[in-house]
């Protein structure tokens, strides 16, 4: 494919090298889940939130020109010497020095490490996390979250008019969405030449004690729901979960799922431990660029699911305008297009898609990053669930994950 010649604005020269690049360059830093995750994990099953509300700590961020950002792996773009280039010019244009952690492995075990500290309304070591969308609605609804000023994050117009109003956060007072995904299934395509195509297919005899399923309560057992005809954004309930954990128990017992893991679900790819799991997209991607083009990404036939990771502002945290600023530059439609094309996760940016039309034309049309009517058809948002369920649901999940 001919490229075509580079703009002469400076920033959009090195936007668009850099970005023809990035599939050569993509590292990730994962840590094998062990049974302290799994020990976190159980102790995240409490609601918490007995004790009142804690207040906000006082801002610092005149003062304080720093910035701790915890964050999941491969979730930022990164180039091959292991800096974030976005994150470099945050630091030039702002003067914010931002130290960033890849601190999230999955919500529970991250929930489960400061919970504590959140309830005293402490400082978590973080000014800004990502979290999924129930995960963010529990801290919301416990009191563990600042309010946003928008005022400092103008370019919040840029938000995906579909995103601003989600019922666990009206009118986006606590959060702000980072990226969004699909949860689907994945697979070795040299050792499964001929594809799989649903949950069901993860179940075949000759896949036994090499499949991986995801520590996700809801994208795990969002996906055997729906290969059970349940709809997971509509009216269901206990009889539909315990058919379905039921499903889950069976192929863990038997032997068939090797691991239950957050991100660190790569390395098992990697390493041929697992040949197929239920995945998250834009990993497939990174994992792909990162050890050969050795698996594929689809979402199963009965349906995927569909989410989005969120930034929140701690309740203990000192700097909350620091993390505002860095919220609102990464809502510049060529900044979020410059991580997208990284990613390979969905923007919520208004405006990324044509920013990145002027990386690369066919990265606009990836559907796992710019998803069409048609792909968005077939996944699904897991409905929200009340606190009882929650508790309810988790346990019967971690206890499958204890014995996996």
């Amino acid at each position: 494919m001919n490229r075509r010649p580079l703009p002469q604005d400076p920033m959009m020269r090195a936007l668009i090298t850099q970005a023809r690049q990035m599939q050569l360059n993509r590292r990730t830093l994962l840590a094998g889940a062990g049974a302290g995750a799994t020990a976190l994990a159980l102790a995240a099953c409490s609601t918490g939130g007995s004790q009142g509300k804690p207040t906000p700590a006082a801002d610092t961020s005149e003062t304080d020109k720093t910035l701790n950002w915890a964050n999941w792996a491969a979730y930022i773009d990164e180039d091959d010497s292991g800096a974030y280039p976005t994150l470099e010019r945050f630091t030039e244009e702002t003067g914010i020095t931002v130290n960033y952690e890849v601190a999230v492995d999955d919500n529970n075990t991250y929930y489960g490490k400061v919970k504590d500290q959140l309830a005293l309304g402490k400082d978590i070591g973080a000014d800004t996390a990502v979290l999924t969308d129930w995960m963010a609605a529990r801290w919301i609804r416990f009191g563990y979250t600042q309010e946003l000023n928008h005022d400092n994050i103008p370019n919040i117009v840029n938000l995906n008019p579909a995103l601003r109003d989600p019922d666990f956060d009206k009118g986006r007072a606590h959060t702000l969405p980072w990226q969004g995904g699909f949860a689907g299934i994945c697979w070795n395509k040299e050792a499964i030449p001929g594809g799989i195509e649903s949950v069901e297919d993860l179940w075949n005899s000759e896949l036994k004690g090499r499949v991986g399923v995801l520590s996700e309560m809801r994208d795990t057992m969002g996906l055997i729901l729906q290969q059970n005809g349940v709809d997971i954004a509509s009216d269901w309930g206990d009889p539909e979960f315990d058919e379905a954990i039921e499903v889950l128990r069976a192929q863990v017992e038997s032997g068939q799922v090797r691991n239950i893991k957050g991100n660190s679900y790569l390395e098992d790819l990697k390493s041929e431990d697992t040949l197929a799991a239920i995945c998250w997209s834009g990993d497939i991607t990174v994992i792909n660029a990162e050890a050969g083009d050795k698996w594929e990404f689809a979402i199963p036939t009965a349906g995927g699911t569909l989410w989005n990771d969120n930034f929140l502002v701690p309740i203990g945290s000192p700097r909350k305008a620091n993390a505002e600023a860095l919220m609102n530059f990464y809502y510049d439609p060529e900044v979020a297009a410059e991580v997208a094309a990284w990613v390979n996760f969905i923007t919520p940016v208004a405006g990324a898609k044509e920013a990145a039309i002027a990386i690369d034309p066919e990265l606009a049309e990836n559907q796992l990053i710019f998803p069409n009517e048609e792909t968005l058809s077939n996944a699904h948002i897991f409905r929200s669930l009340s606190g009882a369920e929650e508790q309810k649901y988790q346990a019967q999940f971690q206890s499958i994950l204890l014995g996996a």
